[in-house]
């Protein structure tokens, strides 16, 4: 039955859940509010400040689409620093790094076949990378749960690529004993030391057996355990080497399989031959993608290092280079007392969510999820989100169920948090708002989704 005034009683199938999973009175936020209307149908706890999780990626892509525009792009600069006579560049290659955040293994490609097809065949002197439109402290920090190599704790850099990360493969060896690892890309400098052995068994358990660690210092990365023999393929995906050792890493591979030459080694944070050279221009300027197709990267697989970089990014347009955390943080906070949100409890910590300090209301939220449906950039803001039951963070969430298809919604979780923040259409028409924040242990491992969800079908049934 539909609500038409707020109330600030759950649902009866809301409450179930409530009641179920003993959520104490302070430990959620719930808001249901019909697209225009200045009054919730639902209002729980909503100036309740809690961690969002990444349900606050909702709130930077709003914030990048809104300021920049969809049809922002980063760019990527290569530099000949010397003459090119006969495809030999005799000199330095500069790459100064714009903070793309979708600086992926195929796009460096089609820029260095570029930079090929300008007449550069062969480097005679080194690689240098610039990366300093942000400030080097935004990529020192230690990681939430001390695992660093996790691609999902990547942290920003202007100048990375790829997401910093390996993919590799595992398949036991022909001879029963050992296992092959392939590696995707084939970084050239990056070193694997396999100490793997095969053991009679299923293709099961944490990993498949398989322990990873890394010798930054040595380039090189450790595979030990017992790799089941069943296993006909498994797939390990890893954070390895630093962003310019990546970056330049990735740049050797590339280089070489387009059949170029290359004979110097990689120096980085420099621009001495362009300094005082106002007409320098560069020979490859390398544009991204644009940031309204970025926003479904990020929105719909919960990307983020994307989101950490775009955080930056609106650092940068607001107070220039070099971009920090905290001018990206002002870039937020001018938006949102531009559209008259209240921001009243709001701590942002890096933009994407992955924080143990993020603090944000269900209000704010909700709030900005309204002005968005307003706005000329709505289309690309409502597509970014995961689709309930079809794709992203919600493919197998309300599948099969009248709520399929119905609901755009941003996830959000984390170790004892989990949350909801997107847009309900209902069986009657109307459209709502929904926002469900849940802080409780355990509320990542089930018991927070559960709830959340059971608000998402209570309000697809108004």
């Amino acid at each position: 039955m539909a609500v038409s005034a707020q109330s600030n009683q759950a649902p009866p199938g809301v409450q179930v859940v409530i009641n179920g999973h003993q959520f104490p009175e302070d430990s959620f936020a719930l808001l249901v509010q019909e697209i225009g209307s200045y009054t919730p149908v639902l209002a729980i706890n909503t100036d309740l400040p809690l961690n969002p999780a990444s349900t606050m990626k909702t709130l930077t892509t709003l914030a990048a689409l809104d300021m920049l525009g969809p049809a922002y792009t980063w760019r990527t600069e290569l530099y000949a620093l010397g003459s090119i006579n006969d495809g030999v560049l005799n000199g330095d290659l500069l790459l100064r790094g714009g903070g793309d955040p979708f600086l992926v293994e195929e796009h460096m490609r089609s820029m260095l076949k570029t930079l090929q097809r300008r007449g550069v065949q062969h480097i005679s002197g080194n690689l240098l990378i610039n990366d300093t439109l942000f400030d080097p402290a935004v990529s020192v920090e230690d990681s939430l749960d001390a695992q660093s190599n996790r691609a999902y704790n990547v942290l920003p850099h202007a100048a990375i690529t790829n997401f910093q990360v390996v993919t590799f493969y595992f398949y036991p060896a022909e001879d029963g004993r050992n296992v092959r690892i392939v590696a995707d890309p084939p970084l050239p400098g990056l070193r694997i030391d396999n100490r793997l052995r095969v053991q009679q068994g299923a293709c099961t358990g944490f990993q498949r057996g398989v322990s990873f660690s890394e010798d930054k210092s040595t380039q090189t990365v450790i595979f030990s355990g017992s790799f089941p023999s069943q296993c006909q393929e498994y797939t390990m995906t890893r954070a390895v080497l630093d962003a310019p050792t990546y970056t330049y890493e990735l740049f050797r591979y590339l280089w070489q399989e387009l059949g170029g030459r290359f004979d110097g080694s990689l120096q980085t944070n420099t621009l001495p031959s362009i300094e005082g050279r106002p007409a320098a221009e560069p020979i490859v300027s390398w544009q991204s993608p644009p940031l309204g197709d970025i926003v479904k990267s990020i929105n719909k697989y919960s990307n983020n290092m994307m989101t950490r970089q775009l955080l930056l990014t609106l650092g940068l347009e607001h107070s220039g280079a070099p971009a920090s955390i905290n001018t990206g943080i002002a870039a937020i906070h001018e938006y949102l007392d531009g559209i008259a949100v209240q921001r009243t409890g709001l701590l942002i910590a890096n933009g994407s969510g992955l924080s143990r300090d993020t603090r944000l209301t269900a209000r704010m939220l909700a709030d900005s999820l309204q002005h968005a449906w307003q706005q000329p950039i709505m289309p690309e803001f409502l597509s970014s989100l995961p689709l309930a039951g079809l794709d992203g963070t919600m493919d197998d969430r309300l599948a099969d169920e009248p709520a399929q298809g119905r609901i755009h919604v941003k996830t959000g979780s984390l170790s004892g948090v989990a949350g909801i923040a997107g847009y309900v259409h209902a069986h009657s028409g109307k459209r709502y708002v929904v926002v469900a924040l849940v802080n409780h242990p355990g509320a990542d491992r089930g018991t927070g989704q559960e709830l959340a969800d059971a608000l998402l079908r209570w309000a697809s049934e108004q």
